[in-house]
């Protein structure tokens, strides 16, 4: 299974690359899901953002860390290609267990630690995007029952689906926020 290792941009921020044209578009975009996201575990005790509220699985804080995995995987993926995420098809009992885990709060984290860890992988991300020369470049899939055999993405489509992703989970910590105490962040 990948290693959910921050991926460390050592650059000074005077010195970062700066999103243009159509980087920016789709940073901006990313940006403002993950607002939502932050927003919708606005005041929340570290008990609260584990707590699930509905019949799903889900908590807040856990769909942050989820989102968090998320960006880190595909920024990997853009970076090293599909050898840099798991074969989800060779997964076993224990690898799947460990995904689940990635969307709960578990004993000893807090919300300001896995808030923390998302802001972190933004600023990785959001580096990684404004320096890449080319959003056309692209890798063929890992292995997944979910993905297409032979399938490739570029890096204009890994982004569309990491904005897509935050945006659904977005909904999903909106709903689970309405259900634990009536807060909503938007409405």
């Amino acid at each position: 299974m990948t290693s959910d290792k921050a991926i460390t941009i050592e650059q000074d921020e005077r010195t970062a690359p700066v999103a243009t044209g159509e980087h920016a578009d789709w940073l901006e975009g990313l940006a403002k899901q993950r607002h939502f996201l932050r927003f919708t575990a606005r005041d929340l005790t570290d008990e609260q953002a584990g707590l699930r509220t509905t019949a799903s699985e889900l908590c807040v804080g856990g769909l942050i860390k989820h989102v968090t995995a998320v960006e880190r995987n595909w920024v990997r993926f853009i970076l090293d290609g599909p050898s840099s995420m798991p074969d989800f098809t060779a997964m076993t009992e224990a690898d799947w267990a460990e995904r689940a885990a990635g969307f709960r709060m578990l004993p000893g984290e807090t919300l300001a630690g896995v808030l923390a860890a998302y802001e972190e992988a933004a600023r990785a991300t959001d580096a990684v995007v404004a320096s890449l020369p080319d959003l056309d470049a692209s890798w063929p899939l890992p292995k997944a029952p979910w993905h297409e055999p032979g399938a490739r993405w570029s890096v204009r489509r890994v982004l569309m689906h990491v904005v897509a992703e935050t945006a659904q989970h977005c909904g999903h910590a909106d709903i689970i926020r309405e259900s634990l105490d009536g807060a909503k962040s938007m409405g």
